[in-house]
């Protein structure tokens, strides 16, 4: 992505927009000349947009080379341009997208980077070494995370070879319509987060015994071995239901637990970190707290970042559905065939049925975050969102809950919402997410590394333990996007081989799973 540089005042990202961001902290005053004839009519905030042009009423605002709407009033040259003066535009109509029409540029290779993992049977490879402990159901998320709490406490420091123990609570399993066809979301989504690369085929489920969600639902593509509460306990048990008539009280059940959990611990513990090319690595790539610099730093390190990892023969996802809507027509092109290109449409299609359902539509992205840091509407957002994709071949979708299927870079649907983002990739199988913010937030998953990259360098500045790189140097001129893209690349490389440790993990925060379940609740 081409970026013109106005002065070290603003940002204009391509010849042919009329307005630039302003970059210089604590914004602009009134009567700062930011280029020949252009001079700011009223202060103007950091992240915001400064008409270079006089842009008439019902005229097009043009930024990315890209129209992100129109000026609901006129705004002279020099004015402050934000979401109270532009109109949102119509969404890029789906039927006539062109499919499959960028040919692939040849790129190089990227030959002879690993890192250290922990290898599999199925082939896929860990960056952490986790005990997960799934439930079922909702109910018995009280009683997991008072054993997990034990676990860390009792157990786990006699196993130094495993990470962690997390448990993967969820508010899903009953007073559901499970059998709602779009109930396949959250039963598949849970089920692929137990295959995730990072719990070494050693997930636990703990159920009560009731629910609607059975526990052998959730490991049907495995054997289903049930705990028994006996000195004839199968060591390779992987399910415990609370409502076992063999469990006097609280503490058998707990004690059941613990048992269970120690055999695992055991089988963990035996794996190792071992050289694995970079081929191996799959990332999930997510913004969250954006802001307009987002677009123009931290989102295109990550593209950069996102085509060296598929150079390097591995997998990439992008997600988001509502921060890729508006700038769609600019990735149907880039389907490896006609086939992705109409797997696009199909889940943009889904999503507008989805949010219309809900008597809802695209304005209700962004937040007010976004709008503070100078995002005007959910084009604009979608148009900086979109460049964490890099510019490889698009080579498969997957709808939500799904598990990857490919190398390289694939679409993976989700809602927009970091939560359910993240739980959605985690379930596809990532190993690795970098997440991108403006505003900042303290975001993190238990079960996989997250890096977060910083938009600005005030934001880095002042969160310097939360955040892991800096991508604000870009803006000021300090780094390229090749710089900070290059940078990112080892970072992952080194975190997913433990030697060095996302701060998120550092400081400990972690975020709940959050399920999207388009069914009804009964």
């Amino acid at each position: 992505m081409a970026q013109t540089m106005t002065n070290s005042r603003v940002i204009k990202v391509h010849p042919n927009d009329n307005v630039a961001i302003v970059i210089e902290q604590g914004g602009l005053a009134e009567g700062v000349s930011i280029s020949e004839g252009c001079t700011t009519l009223m202060p103007i905030p950091q992240g915001h947009k400064v008409a270079l042009t006089a842009i008439a009423q019902d005229s097009p605002v043009i930024r990315y080379n890209e129209v992100i709407g129109t000026a609901v009033v006129a705004i002279e040259r020099g004015g402050h341009v934000n979401e109270t003066n532009v109109r949102l535009p119509t969404a890029p109509g789906l039927g006539e997208l062109s499919l499959a029409t960028r040919q692939a540029s040849a790129s190089e290779p990227l030959e002879g980077y690993t890192f250290e993992g922990f290898r599999n049977p199925d082939g896929g490879v860990g960056t952490k070494n986790v005990l997960g402990i799934t439930t079922s159901v909702q109910c018995v998320a009280g009683t997991v995370d008072y054993v997990v709490s034990r676990i860390k406490r009792e157990l786990l420091p006699r196993f130094p070879n495993v990470d962690d123990v997390v448990g993967l609570n969820h508010s899903y399993g009953c007073g559901v319509a499970i059998n709602a066809p779009a109930a396949i979301v959250p039963i598949r989504t849970l089920k692929n987060i137990a295959l995730n690369p990072n719990f070494g085929n050693e997930i636990m489920v703990i159920g009560l015994g009731c629910e609607k969600l059975q526990p052998s639902t959730l490991l049907e593509d495995r054997p289903v071995k049930i705990y028994e509460n006996s000195e004839a306990a199968d060591p390779e048990a992987n399910v415990l239901s609370l409502q076992d008539e063999s469990f006097e009280g609280f503490g058998d059940m707990v004690d059941g637990i613990l048992a269970m959990a120690e055999r695992h611990l055991e089988r963990l513990n035996k794996r190792s970190r071992e050289t694995c090319p970079a081929s191996d690595l799959v990332v999930g790539m997510q913004c969250g707290g954006s802001d307009a610099f987002s677009g123009v730093t931290a989102n295109p390190a990550v593209g950069f970042a996102t085509d060296l990892i598929v150079r390097a023969g591995g997998s990439v996802m992008f997600s988001e559905v509502t921060e890729v809507r508006d700038a769609i027509h600019l990735l149907t092109p880039r389907a490896i065939n006609k086939e992705v290109g109409k797997a696009l449409i199909e889940q943009m299609a889904w999503y507008d049925d989805y949010l219309s359902q809900g008597q809802a539509d695209r304005s209700a992205n962004p937040s007010p975050g976004n709008k503070k840091g100078g995002l005007s509407n959910v084009v604009e957002k979608a148009l900086g969102s979109v460049i964490k994709s890099g510019n490889s071949p698009i080579v498969d979708v997957i709808g939500p809950g799904e598990r990857l299927r490919r190398k390289g870079l694939t679409f993976a649907a989700t809602p927009a919402s970091d939560f359910i983002c993240g739980t959605l990739q985690l379930a596809a199988g990532m190993n690795m997410q970098v997440f991108t913010t403006g505003r900042g937030t303290p975001y993190g998953l238990a079960m996989v590394p997250v890096l977060k990259v910083s938009t600005n360098s005030q934001l880095g500045r002042r969160w310097h333990d939360i955040i892991d790189l800096d991508a604000g140097r870009i803006a000021t001129g300090d780094a390229s996007i090749e710089d900070v893209g290059w940078e990112l690349f080892h970072l992952i490389l080194d975190v997913a081989s433990g030697r060095k440790q996302a701060a998120a993990d550092r400081l400990g925060i972690h975020n709940d799973l959050v399920l999207f379940n388009p069914a009804p609740v009964t």
